[in-house]
């Protein structure tokens, strides 16, 4: 994992495009990240990549990390379509967790759209628990949080 560099907002773009297509039907419209402002989150120093392990110039993967002062939150996660399901968005997590360990936080928290449901169902494999539920700019989300021990 790095952090993506200020030439690579176009290819981050295309990665969240290509990754949060297949939940466009379920959410009823585009979901937020699609239309996040990747240069913006480049520029923050809040987004992270890993490159293609395949030779193809494509980004394999990536995740926004934003510093809210007492915690770490996971803003985005994203894989190749191509990759997903190879255990890249676990390794995005783990990535996420080391770092807000490494900054000194005891937590770290994530959000998901209530409509995906794979989501809903894999956090909490993962250590994060529910803790409640929001309706943000039109988009109904699911809070999670995991203690950092």
């Amino acid at each position: 994992m790095r952090r993506a560099r200020s030439d690579e907002a176009a290819a981050v773009a295309a990665l969240v495009e290509a990754a949060f297509a297949r939940h466009v039907a379920a959410v009823g419209r585009r979901p937020a990240p699609m239309d996040d402002d990747h240069a913006a989150r480049i520029t923050a120093g809040e987004q992270y990549v890993r490159d293609a392990e395949d030779g193809t110039p494509a980004l394999a993967s990536s995740i926004v990390l934003v510093d809210n002062g007492d915690h770490l939150v996971v803003n985005n996660v994203a894989a190749r379509p191509d990759l997903q399901g190879q255990g890249l968005g676990r390794d995005l997590l783990a990535f996420a967790e080391d770092e807000a360990r490494r900054r000194g936080f005891a937590e770290i928290r994530l959000h998901t759209n209530a409509a995906m449901a794979d989501n809903i169902l894999m956090y909490p494999k993962l250590g994060y628990t529910e803790t409640g539920r929001e309706t943000r700019s039109g988009f109904h989300r699911v809070l999670f949080i995991k203690p950092l021990t």
